[in-house]
């Protein structure tokens, strides 16, 4: 089956003013030429929009097959390749996704029959000159019974060439900026709907389009005709338009309500029957009132149709609300029907537990705001995928049903591991630093591994959606992310009304006595006085400081709530004098902010709190959106992908924002000799690993004997199954270690070059050992400082640098806030003192109007004379 016309398109480039993105998603297929240069931001764009486009991608300038592979891998549908690389891939992958691209010296009909012989590949004539071949060619050739053929021109098409190439079967390539949905308002741009229709057929008299319309899923709704004319106003306004018999044109909905919003448009197998893809809006497609003129819905549509009703209808405090609302009890159904459709054995019952498994999967679904439609996108998805992942059980599955894992690396090369104890023990591995090698060293010490193009490639877009729609985008990702369907503002502006701020006293004394501490250690580093250096006579240079004028806060939510993190970035701000302080923080399902979070916004003056979370709040921050303000930097810690947000915006030059530093999961190292407690010791393990399954833990034990060791594991054990984030903690507690060192200087030098976030010293002497200390992004010393005096109501700062970057980073302080400004004034004496080195370095330099700037000066103070 011949696609209509594939749409050619620059990633670098996506704006457009005849073909939007949403045009694009509608006409659904797209061309991308790949190079050495752009193929990591092509597989990326590629993996955020395989759901959205059909994407052929041309790769003959690729001399690396793997890459070609991580393409088609990412969700590219197919590729044009040349020769060579089709020798390599055929055979591995399957015909329907290569074409083989051919020169303009293989626009020759032997050569390109010899090209595809015995094979079932598609053909590709690139950058075509002599149209009139190609179509004698096709005619030839015939329109069915062959592989697919594709074309491109060396000059933008003609609509006449376009439309014989399409009506021969075969797939001319367009540039969007040559294509317009609107040719009344671009009439110099070539007619999408023209070009679409060139090869649909239709065998009646009044050569109307027999149309089957169906949902996102592919439900029929209903039977309808089309015509040009209607495919064209189709296309132009993005809702469902047919060809009534009688009455014209039907713009289906216009007098009912029953409006339909086009998502896609193709055709069938014979080219004689098109396929409209809608979301239908109001009571349905049927003029009974039903959702499809064969009824209504059934199966899994109808589940779906069910479950969303009941998510806005259901009475407060009912089991299915408490479903949508209580993420424990939904998980915990979830987990009970997957438990019994495994062990269920009859067709009846694995039947029965299915149905049940699928009804609280899709609930789980519907709460964040996902459709049937998003999952089988994803399970299209998979289906594109070309490699194949070792199909090992993961880690505690594995084990519970008595699955042998492969061992990991450490364990390959002889490194001494305590396994995890299968009773549950939760148990640090550990190594003994005396005996590894530096290269076992060096993976003994290596963070979990971080998937910057996977996560910049989930981020991007997100990030773009927010830049272009602003606060709709805000209102979809709070929906989707958040299962804040609710929310109608992404804002919350100040003055914050009391019943947002609504907590009882031993909170407010508790944040009221942490602010001021936050505030007393960070007035404490304001410069007394602007610097003055007279540098030579005549010669006076200063430095002072001034505030950033718009700082934005993140701060992070999910696991936990984190007023402490909103003191940390809000209290320096206020010292500071920032003038514009905005907060940025995840809703709760019900579009709220955590009070504790607005009464910190309150005390420190924040204007607005941005209810999102993720890349998606940075982006707001960096950008601005109708209701977001604009800020100069953005702080805060956050997952992978606010810190991937982060970057991404600070290397934008459009965005104008600056960032604190790039923070990731938490992390400690705690360095214990024989005078540690133990249970001191557990439990700042403990206190960091809860934040998440990705933070990471070191103990450094220092000339500790087996017996002092084991004292601590049993510690950590003990104390982690008392915390109500166990699950949590054996997660971060599974990649985290304990290194054996024989001196304090050994363990400070391996700390060092794991450079953590947070270093906790519980050691003798610990004040002395600090000197030793070179990178670290905060110091805890001495038994009486656990971190999580730091991480609340000391007064220093707990956004710190993580994922090593301790080595080039500080953590926040006043002057994260604060840029120096600096100043020279000269007098005619030091122009005159200084002015002969600048003249001659200007010289050297080549800079004439840079010498001349001086030179003018002393000859006006010379005729003064």
């Amino acid at each position: 089956m011949a696609l209509p016309f594939l749409v050619a398109i620059d990633i670098s480039n996506q704006s457009s003013t005849s073909l939007s993105t949403a045009d694009l998603s509608r006409l659904g297929n797209v061309y991308l030429v790949v190079t050495p240069e752009n193929v990591d931001d092509i597989i990326s764009y590629i993996f955020s929009n395989f759901s959205r486009y059909s994407i052929s991608a041309n790769v003959t300038a690729l001399t690396d097959n793997a890459l070609i592979v991580s393409l088609l891998d990412a969700g590219a549908a197919r590729v044009f390749v040349n020769q060579s690389q089709l020798q390599a891939l055929h055979g591995t992958i399957d015909d329907s996704r290569l074409a083989l691209a051919l020169t303009s010296e293989e626009h020759s009909k032997e050569k390109i029959i010899d090209a595809i012989a015995n094979t079932s590949v598609g053909v590709y004539a690139h950058r075509v000159t002599d149209v009139d071949f190609i179509t004698g060619w096709l005619q030839e050739y015939g329109t069915t019974n062959r592989p697919p053929v594709f074309v491109s021109f060396s000059t933008p098409p003609t609509l006449e060439t376009a439309v014989a190439i399409g009506k021969l079967a075969a797939t001319p390539i367009i540039p969007r900026e040559s294509l317009t949905t609107d040719p009344q308002n671009n009439p110099d741009h070539l007619p999408v709907a023209e070009i679409f229709t060139a090869g649909i057929t239709s065998d009646r008299a009044d050569k109307l389009i027999a149309t089957i319309v169906v949902d996102e899923q592919g439900v029929a709704l209903g039977l309808v005709y089309s015509s040009p004319e209607s495919v064209k106003e189709s296309l132009r306004t993005g809702t469902g338009v047919y060809q009534s018999r009688k009455r014209g044109l039907w713009y289906k909905g216009a007098t009912s309500g029953a409006v339909q919003e086009l998502v896609k448009i193709d055709a069938d197998c014979d080219q004689d029957c098109l396929r409209f893809f809608v979301k239908q809006k109001g009571a349905g497609f049927c003029h009974l009132e039903t959702a499809t003129c064969f009824g209504k819905y059934a199966g899994l549509p109808k589940l779906q149709q069910t479950l969303q009703t009941r998510k806005e209808s259901a009475p407060t405090g009912s089991y299915t609300a408490r479903l949508f609302s209580d993420e424990k009890l939904l998980r915990a159904k979830i987990m009970e029907e997957a438990e019994e459709l495994c062990d269920a054995t009859t067709k009846e019952n694995i039947a029965f537990e299915a149905a049940d498994l699928i009804y609280f999967a899709l609930t789980k679904c519907i709460s964040a705001g996902i459709t049937l439609a998003d999952v089988e996108r994803n399970l299209d998805a998979k289906s594109l995928k070309v490699k194949r992942r070792q199909g090992d059980a993961k880690g505690k599955w594995a084990e519970k049903e008595g699955i042998t894992t492969t061992p990991s690396k450490a364990e390959n090369e002889g490194v001494k591991v305590v396994p995890e104890d299968k009773s549950g023990r939760i148990q640090m591995k550990r190594f003994d630093a005396s005996v590894a090698t530096p290269a076992q060293l060096d993976e003994i010490l290596r963070r979990p591994a971080q998937k910057t193009n996977d996560i910049m490639g989930i981020i991007t877009p997100i990030v773009n959606d927010v830049r272009i729609r602003g606060d709709a985008a805000l209102l979809d990702l709070a929906a989707k992310f958040d299962k804040a369907t609710g929310l109608k503002s992404p804002v919350l502006n100040a003055p914050y009304a009391p019943e947002l701020m609504q907590l009882d006293a031993a909170t407010i004394e508790a944040i009221d006595i942490s602010f001021e501490n936050i505030r007393k250690f960070h007035e404490g580093q304001k410069e007394d006085r602007p610097l003055v250096v007279e540098t030579m006579p005549g010669v006076r240079c200063s430095r002072f400081v001034r505030a950033i004028e718009r700082v934005g806060c993140y701060i992070p939510g999910g696991t936990a709530v984190l007023p402490s993190t909103a003191l940390m970035l809000g209290v320096p701000a206020l010292v500071a004098g920032c003038k514009k302080i905005v907060f940025a923080s995840p809703p709760r399902p019900d579009g709220s902010c955590t009070p504790e979070i607005v009464y910190v916004a309150h005390k420190v003056g924040a204007e607005a709190i941005v209810l999102a979370g993720g890349s998606q709040a940075v982006a707001a921050l960096a950008y601005g959106t109708e209701s977001v303000p604009k800020v100069d930097k953005i702080l805060g810690p956050g997952n992978q992908f606010v810190t991937a947000g982060k970057m991404l915006v600070s290397n934008d030059t459009s965005a104008g924002v600056s960032i604190d530093m790039p923070a990731g999961p938490s992390e400690v190292l705690v360095v214990a000799d024989s005078d540690a407690n133990p249970a001191f010791v557990a439990s700042d393990l403990l206190s960091q690993a809860e934040h998440g399954v990705d933070s990471q833990v070191i103990l450094i034990a220092v000339d500790l004997t087996e017996e002092q060791l084991k004292a601590i594991e049993d510690e950590i054990h003990n104390q982690a199954m008392k915390l109500p984030r166990v699950d949590i903690v054996r997660g971060a507690i599974s990649h985290s270690v304990t290194l054996q060192s024989k001196t304090i200087e050994e363990a400070i030098r391996l700390s060092n070059v794991y450079a953590p976030e947070h270093l906790i010293l519980q050691v003798r002497n610990a004040s002395k050992v600090v000197d030793l200390v070179e990178h670290a992004g905060s110091i805890f010393v001495g038994p009486w400082t656990p971190e999580s005096v730091g991480d609340y109501s000391a007064g220093v700062n707990h956004s710190l640098p993580t994922y090593g970057y301790a080595r080039q980073y500080s953590g926040v302080n006043l002057g994260t806030y604060l840029k120096h400004v600096t100043s020279s004034e000269l007098t005619e004496e030091g122009l005159r003192n200084v002015g002969a080195a600048v003249m001659q370095l200007a010289k050297v330099e080549e800079l004439e109007a840079h010498r001349r700037a001086v030179e003018i000066r002393l000859e006006y103070a010379d005729g003064k004379k």
